[in-house]
């Protein structure tokens, strides 16, 4: 996004659609093609669904949305967001607000490297194995780039190798093979990595091939977000506190730490969504690194500091703005124009930060009124569609906007309609 465009959007929840729509064209995100899309009702051809997957009988749509407010490392930024829970993205854009106030979120990601994975079963001495595999480092490195000359001309390609004994007993051998895929998700190319080098791997090792094929536990793609936010942001010193208490609550306790990392999931995955990115694959590797210890942990956690509190996150997130549905899908194309990322890296710093603002977001309700008044206020307006007839027009609010929206920009409002982190 241009440096002179602000994603404070005044009163956007007030306009009917139509004016949502004009004062995004008037920012200049999005090419015509994009705004045709979005214009248009945002659906997906059924032509073009029927080559994205298979035995399509329809396409079946979300509510996209833009969560406002968001700045991350100085720049502004707008978040489509596909979700069709309420108060996801008031919510979020309301936290963004509060983080504003303090300069936004600030992160950075690691590098794009993915892991690949080459199961051996069988092997007669797993020690002296993993000694010749080793040795054969820079063989296996090479053929794994050899399989991939685009990637390799691209800048990427495979930088680094590990053996791991699972069971000296059975003959269980793992090989990673760690490989940079540029601004890709980079599945298919780790698995072509992952099914070239396989065969060397066995003749040099012995034993059974098994699995070849990445891992989304992606530990050395992982990305780090900080956010601080003020006592009068958040409605006061006892507020802040509460939040820091109910952090600490999710540090302590596994069955609370499960619903404080949905909480965090809901806003990125909304945006996830939106953005083409396969969330099933983030979610995965969220909770599986939330596991790592041992004991399962939050994903973010808010301290106390003077005047406020700060919050952290640090997950492996594997995203691209390149490759997947960018390439098919006209409303992940606008999506990513109006997220205005440059780089897969980039990218996962802005999800990272939308999950960090929709934790604060349901803390903030646990730790004041608790979680349901607002989010059951705008669960009843969806309840209501189904009362006066599923997608009628007398089933939806007023044009304006009013009596079915709350404005995130309204302190004494945004209390009362933080999302529910449990689900509806």
């Amino acid at each position: 996004m241009s440096q002179n465009v602000s994603s404070r959007i005044s009163g956007f929840y007030k306009r009917c659609v139509e004016d949502r729509l004009r004062a995004i064209q008037a920012l200049g995100l999005l090419d015509e093609d994009a705004l045709a899309h979005l214009a248009s009702g945002g659906g997906l051809p059924t032509a073009v669904a029927d080559r994205m997957c298979e035995n399509v009988i329809a396409t079946h749509a979300l509510p996209l949305g833009l969560a406002l407010n968001f700045r991350v490392n100085q720049r502004d930024v707008l978040v489509p967001m596909a979700v069709e829970e309420p108060s996801v993205i008031a919510a979020a854009s309301n936290a963004a607000r509060m983080v504003r106030l303090s300069g936004g979120f600030s992160g950075e990601a690691d590098p794009p490297i993915m892991t690949a994975q080459v199961q051996l079963d069988d092997v007669p001495d797993t020690g002296a194995a993993a000694g010749r595999l080793e040795a054969a480092r820079a063989s296996l490195l090479a053929a794994g780039d050899a399989a991939i000359p685009r990637m390799v001309a691209r800048g990427g390609g495979c930088r680094d190798f590990e053996v791991r004994v699972l069971s000296a007993e059975l003959g269980v051998l793992v090989v990673h093979l760690y490989v940079e895929v540029g601004d890709a998700m980079g599945a298919n190319l780790v698995d072509t990595v992952a099914e070239a080098v396989a065969p060397l791997v066995q003749r040099i090792a012995g034993g059974t091939i098994g699995l070849r094929i990445l891992s989304n536990l992606s530990v050395r793609r992982l990305v780090r977000v900080t956010a601080t936010v003020g006592d009068d942001a958040l409605g006061g010193a006892d507020v802040a506190s509460g939040i820091a208490r109910a952090s600490r609550f999710a540090e302590l306790d596994p069955y609370r730490a499960t619903t404080h990392n949905k909480g965090f999931m809901n806003g990125l995955d909304a945006a996830a969504v939106a953005l083409g990115q396969d969330f099933r694959a983030i979610e995965a590797g969220a909770h599986a690194y939330a596991s790592l210890s041992g004991r399962y942990r939050p994903l973010s956690t808010w301290e106390r500091v003077p005047g406020g509190l700060v919050g952290r996150a640090e997950l492996p997130l594997a995203v691209g703005t390149v490759g997947g549905s960018t390439e098919v899908h006209a409303g992940v194309r606008a999506a990513l124009q109006l997220v205005g990322a440059k780089s897969a890296r980039e990218l996962a710093v802005v999800l990272a930060s939308v999950g960090l603002a929709s934790n604060l977001a349901a803390l903030r309700a646990l730790a004041s009124e608790g979680i349901q008044r607002g989010h059951m206020r705008l669960h009843e307006r969806k309840r209501a569609l189904a009362v006066t007839g599923t997608g009628s027009d007398e089933a939806t609010a007023p044009p304006s906007g009013e009596g079915k929206r709350f404005a995130p920009e309204r302190a004494e409002a945004s209390r009362a309609v933080q999302h529910a982190e449990g689900g509806t």
